[in-house]
């Protein structure tokens, strides 16, 4: 029996109730929200983290339900809780709003306060609450949409709404928000950070907070990586100390995203993309020009490669033209 099963069995008045936000060290887009404020409405709590691969992939369906269900008494509150530590600057956390179009108010969540209220998890993480304020259903991760509208429209019934849509428009994603090509997708999330790396292949291994010169071996299996060049492990990312350092990966996935940060003082980096050692031509995502290159501007997740079908085993490899970049997290799709 799955969460949403559990809560739907249980009788309304043990239902647990939306704890609120009262640890939140921020708003984005409203002024502070309790529940009280929220009373007579659909409420929907979507924990996120602005890097988040995962919880990019559901925005398009929770602007969606904001667009659709807005007027007839449907509010999405996110909560934003960072996984990283470049995600607690709020100017970053902002200008990700923007970039993804979220108008909806937002809860920064820096001390993991609401977090810990709701007892969650996971990124992204969707508690859907009834006028009353009680949770009536949980889902964690990609998927079950078809689920959380019906729930929507449930208990939008159950408030009394009127004239409320039959559907929703067809939901379309594209560019980084389309969803995992996951018949395909054979690597894992790869941490570069020594708290969680995996698959590290440089011979030596990783030596933390300390500046070394790394090297690529003659071969990687597939889910190994690399560093080339002068880098300082630290907990959370690999930052190059010197220009022309390089990442080498061998994958298997339609997609490679990397979290990225320029130099400390937010001066640029540019980068070049390889894919089998050739420029990616056709298969450069969003983030890379047709010749391979990009430049690091702010800390975010960054597309790579999308690439077509038929996929393999690949070789991946970034190099840095610049010093001072900070490589966090490969993820795949």
């Amino acid at each position: 029996m799955n969460v949403s099963e559990l809560f739907h069995r249980l009788p309304l008045g043990t239902r647990p109730r939306l704890p609120g936000f009262d640890g939140a060290t921020g708003w984005l887009n409203a002024e502070p929200l309790t529940p009280a404020d929220l009373h007579g409405r659909v409420v929907l709590v979507d924990f996120w983290t602005f890097t988040c691969i995962n919880w990019i992939r559901t925005l398009p369906y929770l602007r969606s339900w904001a667009a659709t269900y807005g007027a007839h008494g449907v509010v999405v509150v996110g909560v934003h809780t960072p996984e990283f530590g470049l995600e607690h600057d709020v100017d970053s956390v902002r200008r990700a709003g923007r970039r993804f179009g979220i108008d909806h108010p937002v809860a920064l969540d820096n001390d993991y306060a609401v977090w810990n209220a709701f007892a969650n998890q996971y990124w992204p993480a969707l508690y859907i609450a009834d006028a009353e304020g009680r949770i009536r259903h949980e889902h964690f991760g990609e998927g079950g949409y078809e689920r959380s509208e019906q729930v929507i429209r449930q208990l939008l019934a159950e408030a009394g709404a009127v004239g409320v849509p039959d559907h929703t428009p067809p939901v379309e994603p594209v560019g980084i928000e389309a969803p995992a090509d996951w018949d395909d997708l054979r690597s894992p999330e790869t941490y570069l950070g020594l708290a969680q790396a995996q698959g590290f292949a440089s011979p030596g291994g990783g030596v933390f907070d300390q500046a070394r010169v790394y090297a690529v071996p003659p071969h990687l299996d597939l889910n190994e990586w690399a560093l080339n060049g002068n880098w300082t492990l630290g907990r959370e990312e690999a930052v190059l100390n010197q220009a022309n350092g390089r990442i080498t990966l061998r994958f298997h996935a339609r997609d490679v995203n990397l979290i990225l940060a320029p130099q400390r003082d937010g001066s640029p980096v540019r980068f070049r993309v390889r894919l089998d050692g050739a420029p990616p031509d056709a298969a450069t995502g969003a983030d890379v020009d047709g010749d391979g290159t990009g430049v690091v501007r702010e800390p975010r997740l960054y597309q790579l490669i999308r690439q077509s079908p038929p996929i393999g085993d690949r070789a991946f490899e970034i190099e840095f033209l610049d010093p001072g970049a900070a490589a966090l997290c490969f993820t795949f799709g």
